[in-house]
């Protein structure tokens, strides 16, 4: 009867040890887990004693019979079976130990694979991009010295229209998704010359903001002149002349007097041209000129055969703010080229750069917005679109919850918010109407105060747009996984 009662007692242990593998009991649970356990083992502890104390009765009682027949050695085997109870108690224990030592050691395997792939990953996570500080610095200095030139060289006084170029975009931004061709993008700033205004005239061709830029004279008889300069562009017809004659703004880089950036682009590509032969870096590095409707692009190859790509577009400010309409593509399949749409990279640069002076020092947002966006080339999927919602993100989950340890779960919720975007049909542009914007980030008001506008508003019109936005989303997600498996 005591082997029954101990064999039941390690039955229930033996219970409760598979019962607690596989879950995460609560503390209550656990605490009544452990007030049974202590119980079932004190139990176990008095049924062994009982078991002991008969065996010591039947071993003495046994002894006296031997002694009483002179059969010994019949008698210790008839003893060594009577106690058979006892080697199977035994023999019971010690499996008990050793299915409670694998378990222990299954339930610890996700544990310690965890732990594992965090290290793994802790090894891979470096800085976002290469070390791009001195090869940005060059860029800079080099598009520097060509505004210099344009502005003094190749301008007319009366057609200076330049002011100073922003570094813009991925490459600046520190987390270009391609690390082998980096192109540098810099947005040339456009201004009325001297007697002349720009008017920003909305457009509503194309599924966003667009503008055309008008240029209109004004009258420059009250206005404060350089010395020595009398002439009105408006009034005097001398100048009339002059004007129509020789350079003009309006007869040279418009068009029925709206800014056209074909024209511009290829005046920029001319003087680029011409002005690469006086810089010293002509002796021992080779210009490229690359083709472009839109832009200025062009490749500088060194000596040793590295190569720099930078590409020059033009843009016109709203006012005093941090919004910009630029010569860049738009969505559109055929784009005028009076047509400018508006532009958020230089607040989008801005809004980095606030984050990048709160992150932690260990902060992975940019190695994050780059592996999604590298996971995403060669495909139709926007990474424009990856980019709102890492910048979403950045606003809402604290900086201090973008360390290393926490990369998986950050790449899982730019997954996850893609995810409910894609269900819900929509996708808020981050600037407009958006409380989240940091003060700092200068907005017309009319954007801080305008509807939330729905970037994925085409999916709910367009079935086939719809079913390619899921495809390429998983196709992101296969592709994510085996960039953060491989440590790239």
């Amino acid at each position: 009867m005591a082997f029954l009662d101990v064999f039941l007692v390690i039955w229930q242990i033996l219970t409760l040890k598979v019962q607690s593998v596989g879950y995460e009991p609560d503390e209550e649970t656990c605490e009544r887990m452990e007030q049974r356990v202590e119980m079932l083992n004190r139990e176990m502890t008095r049924l062994w004693q009982e078991v002991e104390e008969r065996s010591r009765e039947q071993s003495n009682q046994e002894q006296s019979n031997q002694e009483q027949s002179g059969f010994a050695w019949a008698s210790l085997l008839h003893s060594a079976l009577q106690h058979w109870h006892c080697w199977a108690i035994a023999g019971v224990l010690v499996l008990l130990l050793g299915l409670c030592w694998w378990l222990r050691k299954r339930s610890r395997e996700p544990e310690r694979g965890a732990n594992d792939l965090r290290r793994l990953l802790a090894r891979h996570i470096q800085r976002p991009v290469q070390n791009w500080d001195r090869e940005s610095e060059a860029v800079k200095y080099l598009v520097e010295r060509f505004i210099l030139l344009f502005k003094y060289v190749f301008f007319d006084p009366w057609y200076q229209v330049l002011e100073d170029a922003i570094e813009v975009g991925s490459a600046f931004e520190g987390w270009s998704p391609r690390q082998e061709d980096i192109t540098y993008r810099l947005l040339v700033l456009l201004k009325p010359p001297r007697g002349h205004t720009f008017h920003l005239e909305p457009s509503h061709l194309g599924p966003v903001r667009n503008f055309c830029v008008r240029v209109d004279l004004v009258c420059t008889c009250e206005m404060e002149r350089p010395a020595g300069e009398t002439r009105c562009f408006l009034h005097d017809h001398e100048e009339e002349q002059w004007r129509n004659e020789g350079p003009s703004i309006l007869h040279d880089l418009c068009t029925d007097s709206y800014l056209d950036v074909q024209k511009i682009a290829r005046c920029f590509q001319d003087m680029l041209r011409h002005s690469w032969r006086i810089l010293p870096e002509s002796a021992t590095h080779r210009l490229t000129v690359l083709p472009s409707d839109r832009s200025c692009k062009f490749q500088v190859t060194q000596g040793g055969g590295k190569r720099l790509f930078i590409e020059l577009m033009f843009g016109v400010r709203q006012g005093d703010s941090d919004i910009f309409v630029s010569s860049q593509n738009t969505e559109a399949a055929y784009t005028p080229s009076t047509m400018w749409p508006e532009s958020y990279a230089v607040a989008e640069m801005k809004f980095f750069r606030h984050i990048a002076r709160h992150a932690q020092p260990d902060s992975i947002h940019l190695r994050c917005l780059q592996l999604c966006a590298r996971s995403l080339l060669d495909t139709d999927f926007s990474t424009r679109t990856l980019k709102t919602v890492v910048m979403h993100l950045l606003s809402t989950i604290p900086p201090t919850d973008w360390g290393r340890r926490d990369f998986l779960e950050r790449l899982e919720d730019i997954l996850q918010y893609l995810q409910s975007c894609l269900e819900e049909g929509r996708l808020n542009h981050f600037f407009i109407g958006n409380e989240n914007v940091p003060e700092e980030i200068i907005l017309p008001q009319a954007l801080r105060t305008a509807e939330p506008l729905n970037l994925f508003r085409h999916l709910e019109q367009d079935s086939d747009a719809c079913e390619n936005a899921w495809l390429e989303f998983l196709m992101l997600q296969r592709r994510l996984r085996t960039l953060v498996l491989q440590g790239r």
